[in-house]
């Protein structure tokens, strides 16, 4: 399934659930049954109708096309959905990366001292505990 916030950026062709269930089948090259299955898996989470009909989108279409090159790849159902959930992870994971290396550019943070003359030292330099020190 899409990711919500993926979903909201998605265009809306891709998100429009608009193929029945024969359809997508045919699109992702399985039978509707596997569909089926995929949904009773959790694979796959079809939009409903009114009269309870199962309907695709162009997004789902996809993940039924990923689903299938995993498995015609030798990975079983469970492994098909924790690969696709860690993929979906990475790319949260990678746009909030690029969103907060934006932010780092627009508002770099100065490091101490630069501007106010001071070096950064080792704070053993400047301090020792009591234990440690010489009298004179």
């Amino acid at each position: 399934m899409v990711d919500p916030d993926d979903w909201e950026a998605m265009n809306g062709a891709d998100r429009r659930a608009v193929y029945i269930i024969s359809v997508a089948a045919e699109l992702a090259g399985v039978h509707p049954q596997t569909l089926r299955i995929y949904e009773r898996k959790g694979l796959v989470r079809p939009q409903r109708t009114s009269g309870n009909t199962r309907r695709y989108s162009e997004a789902d279409v996809d993940r039924l096309r990923r689903i299938q090159a995993l498995t015609q790849g030798g990975v079983n159902l469970a492994g098909a959905k924790r690969i696709m959930a860690l993929e979906e992870e990475l790319h949260r994971v990678s746009t909030r990366v690029a969103q907060l290396e934006a932010r780092l550019e627009d508002h770099a943070i100065p490091m101490p001292g630069e501007h106010a003359g001071m070096a950064i030292m080792p704070l053993s330099s400047v301090f020792s505990p009591p234990w440690q020190r010489r009298s004179v």
